[in-house]
């Protein structure tokens, strides 16, 4: 399929097509005419980059992900190691987002809390004087 046909039936642009060709994220034959044409299971694989993408990702991380999702290649004797050290990095990651997303929901209750806490008092508040506070 072209270009054109790829990009609308994903709804990335074909300039983005063309920049997750270029980053090693997609690979497409090309026609005589030089048109780039692409195989149907990478409607897939563009689906695949917007959800990393969607979570924060950069290309060069999303191409290390699907290197390490490829079927063992027997000429890549480094891959284990270098897919286990990238997957110990990652769960590195996630506990910090972990850590962070608790901190923030500890933040959001204490928040609550001291809304709550000012509207039952609203009553002692003393009335605005001329407009300050």
């Amino acid at each position: 399929m072209k270009i054109s046909k790829l990009a609308h039936l994903t709804g990335v642009s074909a300039r983005s097509v063309r920049h997750y060709e270029k980053k090693g994220l997609l690979s497409a034959s090309r026609l005589d005419n030089n048109y780039r044409e692409f195989d149907d299971s990478i409607v897939e694989t563009i689906n695949t980059i917007q959800l990393y993408l969607n979570l924060g990702l950069t290309t060069d991380q999303i191409k290390d992900i699907m290197y390490c999702q490829l079927p063992k290649d027997p000429a890549a004797d480094k891959k284990e190691v270098y897919c286990e050290e990238l997957m110990q990095i990652y769960e590195t990651n996630l506990s910090e987002v972990i850590r962070q997303r608790d901190a923030l929901a500890e933040a959001e209750l204490r928040l609550e809390k001291q809304i709550e806490l000012m509207k039952d008092r609203r009553d002692q508040w003393e009335p605005n004087r001329g407009g300050e506070l």
